[in-house]
């Protein structure tokens, strides 16, 4: 055995005892009881999946660490209690599938089933965030769609990250100008209006013309049904083949769900068009709201020593402010890529020091020169 493969097969096992864990944790608060036994007979897959590493490690005589649930999936399972299964599922079937990709290259899990059931998992996932389970009832086959968040958590993240980026730099860039505090602060907490009214302002632009856009797509496909139904029927019953029904069951589907007139435009609009039409794309409003927030979240990091303190040891815990919450963004972030914690904190302020400090210089050059 080589010095590595024990080690290996200690974080395979680490991932998977993670993953069980997140599965019961999400079951736990999935109100609908068939998707609640979904997720606990996934998390029966990766307990077994999570065996297969603990023998490996007892045939080569190396010690087999106690569970311990990681704070990854410690985090997703809070958010997941906080703001439902569907906020969780796009990073959870992303660990699912770069599971997959690692088993498909160790040695161990060839001839075995490991990477195809984690491919299969990411799929389930994924089927389950887009819009339910195929099944055989009527009730999961006609456009009952769950809603989810599922890129509300990188939105999120994203929001944070830009207030604290372009207020960094904005204020390292002021401060290398070698301007007082009063003046710094008051850039600061101008480019966190500004950024946020943009951002929020922005948002509701998009999510109204998202929503204008697709009212405007339902109501088109309102007078198709109206002017050629035996068109629309037939659509519905290829929709239902394209999903794996024999061509007799997608027909009665079909029939079912265009003997209602509102039903049938409900189906369509979800399957045909991809649109909740409860949803529409969700509140403008809402939206314009939360980037605010985010962005002036992220903005008020690199202002707060100002505040309290001046010259060089502002800048200075400034800075170490704005590293800190850059590297914690980027440790967030790694809840949807799956990435090392350092890998992704660091280049999170790395990138970040690196444009505050192109502003910074920029700034002292402007102010020398004034």
């Amino acid at each position: 055995m080589a010095g590595g493969d024990a080690e290996r097969w200690r974080r395979n096992l680490a991932d998977e005892v993670d993953s069980a864990a997140l599965y019961r944790r999400i079951a736990a608060v999935e109100e609908d009881e068939k998707l609640a036994g979904i997720y606990r007979r996934l998390a029966t897959v990766e307990d077994r999946h999570a065996e297969f590493w603990r023998q490996r490690l007892r045939a080569a005589d190396q010690p087999v660490p106690p569970d311990r649930v990681g704070w990854r999936a410690r985090v997703l399972g809070w958010l997941a209690a906080r703001f439902g299964p569907g906020f969780v599922l796009p990073a959870l079937g992303a660990l699912e599938r770069g599971g997959a990709g690692s088993y498909d290259k160790q040695p161990e899990t060839q001839g075995t089933e490991l990477a195809e059931e984690e491919r299969s998992h990411a799929r389930l996932l994924k089927t389950i965030g887009e819009g339910g389970l195929e099944g055989q009832s009527v009730a999961k086959l006609e456009g009952r769609h769950r809603g989810t968040s599922g890129n509300a958590l990188r939105a999120a993240v994203l929001g944070a990250n830009d207030g604290l980026i372009s207020n960094f730099s904005l204020v390292m860039g002021v401060a290398g100008a070698q301007l007082g505090n009063t003046e710094i602060l008051i850039t600061g907490l101008a480019g966190l209006v500004a950024g946020a009214g943009s951002m929020a302002m922005g948002e509701w632009i998009s999510v109204m013309n998202a929503r204008e856009l697709y009212t405007r797509q339902i109501e088109i496909e309102r007078e198709e049904l109206e002017a050629n139904p035996d068109e629309e029927r037939q659509e519905l019953v290829l929709i239902y083949e394209a999903k794996g029904l024999p061509a007799k069951e997608a027909e009665d589907v079909a029939n079912h769900l265009m003997s209602s007139p509102a039903r049938a435009l409900d189906t369509m609009a979800r399957e045909e068009l991809g649109i909740d039409p409860e949803e529409l794309g969700g509140s403008a409003v809402a939206a314009a709201g939360t980037s605010f927030a985010l962005f002036a979240v992220g903005a008020t990091l690199p202002i707060l020593p100002y505040i309290a303190f001046e010259g060089g040891l502002a800048i200075a815990i400034s800075a170490a402010l704005a590293a800190a919450g850059l590297f914690g963004i980027g440790a967030l972030i790694t809840l949807v890529t799956g990435r090392g914690v350092l890998f992704s904190g660091g280049r999170q302020v790395l990138v970040g020091l690196a444009a505050a400090g192109l502003t910074f210089g920029i700034g002292s050059l402007i102010g020398s020169s004034l």
